[in-house]
């Protein structure tokens, strides 16, 4: 069995978490962030779906060359996301994460190295134990070499055996980023005790560090 065919805990270990607030929080903290989206001088912007947003913030949020992160959803038909929606399928939106990066310290490809070095891409809508289409793999491009570098990574990975199935990850261009509610940014500094962080967001950021070989901030 090949490494990356295990990389998620069996989903009965940590059938009690998962990538939500408590009821009482969608209930009661819904109002969207207000964080710019506009990238600074110099600046370029990177989007990229793997799975629960928390997740995915820690890892991209931990590289060198990255100055923010924000959670949010993409990839659906409707002209607006939230959380609730999402979450019930009305959308066809994903979590996602939208990357602000200098591209003088960090590359697009690194950045596509850091994605598919910390989510399992062969497993349809799902990853580990969160299932739906709202975390599903997806690798947005803006211009057409952003598109080569991550289908010729995807090549890569097929040849190379490295995973039991094919990939599974989805390639389309970006159209439009919806940040998602202000409870959820930063969410695992904010909640370092909430169960799903302790037994699936924090081993699943142990686990990407041990497989990306690019340099991370101090």
């Amino acid at each position: 069995m090949k490494l990356r065919s295990i990389y998620f805990l069996p989903v009965f270990l940590i059938a009690m978490a998962a990538c939500m607030p408590k009821t009482e929080k969608i209930k009661t903290e819904t109002k969207r962030t207000t964080v710019n989206l506009a990238p600074q001088d110099e600046e370029s912007v990177a989007t990229f779906a793997s799975g629960c947003f928390w997740c995915v913030e820690e890892v991209y949020e931990s590289l060198l060359g990255v100055r923010e992160v924000v959670s949010g959803y993409s990839g659906g038909k409707a002209e607006d996301a939230n959380y609730e929606d999402v979450s019930a399928g009305r959308t066809d939106h994903a979590e996602t994460v939208q990357i602000y990066y200098d591209t003088a310290i960090i590359s697009f490809a690194q950045l596509t190295d850091a994605f598919f070095s910390s989510h399992d891409p062969t497993t349809l809508n799902q990853q580990g134990p969160d299932r739906g289409r709202q975390y599903r793999s997806i690798a947005f491009y803006r211009n057409e070499k952003e598109k080569q570098v991550i289908l010729d990574e995807i090549k890569k990975l097929n040849d190379s055996g490295e995973f039991d199935q094919p990939i599974v990850t989805e390639v389309v261009p970006f159209t439009a980023f919806y940040p998602a509610e202000e409870y959820h940014q930063d969410y695992i500094d904010r909640h370092p005790n909430d169960p799903y962080v302790k037994s699936v967001s924090k081993p699943r950021f142990e686990r990407f560090k041990k497989t990306y070989k690019g340099t991370y901030k101090d």
